[in-house]
């Protein structure tokens, strides 16, 4: 397929992370090391809340940095943010795979946008657009200051974007999984294509495949912060970008700077309360997207949910294609979700609403298209996210179980509990991990957490629930809409400046008007 110029963002899928903290008095206890799974040494710290650590500027020993600004605004497509200029390195890390620990290696892709001294790394979701492009954006967005005390170092995690990116499901196995109707009372095609999708990633990456996780990705920041020459790690973690800086600083207690998590996954839950409390919160965010289009006397009108069933109801009986792409109320319910996480563009999505009822899906298709394809130069996001989400997780849901869930959440959750009930088959047939011993977090400086009140992919509780889960999580919530706030809120966006640049720690439960 050609490629194309389309960019969307991607919801994570359903992954569970057993992580806990708990705070303490102070520690007398030397630092040790530990030895996890992966055979890294991981640090043991000193309990309790720390202080926030003071800036320093990076070195770059180890990274040889290129311009890229213009293949970055390639990759970004058609919304690429306008100005800035972009350079662009690689970074060898350490493959690890569970069967060959300690061996093997794995490029990872890291940008660097602005001009200060100090790095401040960006990590996003594994189904998102990659960290690269993440921080590239953000350049655009947040305050100018922010860029001329850091430079934004963005990564695209291990299996994703350009960092080795993963494209191991062969493309119909894609296509079946993202145009299956959620409302099919039989779920066999969907776990066929499943299936498929999961022998020929074991095929095909081999040792590989069980190496694309957070875990490991947290070691690639390690060694990320080893090349910058700082002492500590300052970072921004997008959504489940927020797991994998927790897992950073649970293996890596003493090297965790000034970190922002906007957004983030909820430890507490189990794979199938997860799946749930996000169709809850994907039916929040639309109810909030139709209220904007009411206020804003969009072409959807007053009555945007009732026009968005009607146009899943219409497709059942459409044979359309678009970019290669068969236009099914699966593969609609998915565009939506993708457009509802993107606050910025929620005009465009009601535009792409109405015109697929009068028959040009185009726009509404544009956006699954980087799930499926290989758009802008990025590899297709569905591999690296089931890779990842599966290695993520052991559990794994047995189909009858789904068929139940199914049809408890299609009336619970008529827009998408169907689709989010289905999701819980995507690792039904992927090897299942071997657990790992994720060190106690015990002690770590103050790390801001930021909310959005209606956020499809990290939902309001379960982002506040990571961060009670941290010794020292900070919460400041954004009445908004969307997948993050970073650069949509200004006082989300004043108050991880403040942060970030001056140390100056906001109250906990800090909230934030839309």
């Amino acid at each position: 397929m050609p490629r194309r110029h389309h960019a969307a963002l991607l919801l994570p899928l359903v992954v569970i992370t057993a992580l806990s903290a708990c705070s303490a008095g102070p520690s007398i206890r030397p630092v040790i090391a530990v030895r996890g799974d992966s055979g890294t040494p991981t640090e043991a710290a000193p309990s309790g809340q720390q202080p926030v650590p003071d800036l320093e500027d990076g070195k770059d020993s180890g990274l040889k940095w290129q311009e890229c600004t213009d293949p970055t605004v390639v990759r970004l497509g058609p919304n690429a943010p306008r100005g800035g200029s972009f350079q662009c390195a690689r970074l060898t890390s350490v493959l690890d795979a569970p069967s060959r620990p300690g061996r093997g290696s794995l490029s990872v892709s890291v940008l660097k946008a602005g001009t200060g001294k100090s790095p401040l790394v960006v990590v996003s979701d594994p189904d998102g657009e990659p960290g690269t492009l993440k921080a590239a954006r953000l350049a655009s967005s947040l305050p100018p200051e922010v860029l001329t005390r850091f430079t934004l170092i963005g990564v695209d995690r291990r299996g994703t974007g350009n960092s080795d990116g993963v494209t191991c499901v062969p493309e119909t196995a894609r296509l079946d999984i993202v145009e299956f109707d959620p409302a099919a009372t039989d779920n066999a095609d969907l776990r066929g294509a499943i299936t498929t999708a999961s022998q020929e990633c074991v095929l095909d990456l081999e040792n590989r495949l069980t190496a694309m996780d957070s875990w490991r990705a947290a070691a690639d920041l390690e060694k990320l912060r080893e090349a910058l020459g700082v002492g500590k790690l300052n970072a921004i973690g997008v959504g489940d970008g927020s797991r994998v800086l927790t897992l950073y600083a649970s293996r890596f207690p003493t090297r965790v700077g000034r970190m922002v998590f906007d957004g983030a996954p909820d430890p507490t839950l189990d794979a199938i309360g997860a799946a749930e409390a996000k169709a809850v919160a994907a039916e929040a965010t639309f109810d909030a997207f139709a209220k904007d289009c009411a206020v804003r006397g969009c072409a959807l009108g007053a009555n945007a949910k009732q026009e968005f069933t009607a146009l899943l109801d219409q497709l059942r009986g459409s044979n359309q294609r678009v970019l290669g792409i068969r236009v099914t109320p699966g593969t609609a319910s998915q565009a939506v979700l993708l457009g509802l996480a993107d606050r910025a563009r929620w005009p465009q999505l009601a535009d792409a609403i109405v015109a697929a009822k009068a028959g040009d899906a185009t726009a509404l298709i544009s956006l699954v298209e980087p799930l499926v394809a290989d758009v802008n130069e990025n590899p297709p996001r569905l591999d690296a996210a089931l890779v990842t989400g599966c290695n993520d997780t052991s559990t794994r849901i047995p189909p009858d179980r789904v068929t139940v869930l199914t049809t408890d959440w299609r009336e619970k959750h008529p827009l998408f509990g169907a689709l989010y009930a289905q999701r819980l088959l995507l690792c039904a047939s992927f090897p299942v991990p071997s657990p790992l011993k994720v060190p106690t977090l015990n002690g770590a400086p103050p790390i801001l957490v930021i909310s959005t009140a209606t956020d499809p992919v990290t939902p309001q509780q379960g982002t506040e629930r990571a961060a009670g889960q941290l010794p020292a999580g900070v919460v400041v919530g954004w009445q908004g809409g969307g997948h993050g706030a970073l650069g949509l809120s200004q006082c989300a966006t004043t108050a991880a400046k403040d942060f970030l640049i001056d140390a100056k720690v906001p109250a906990n439960g800090t909230v934030c008007p839309p």
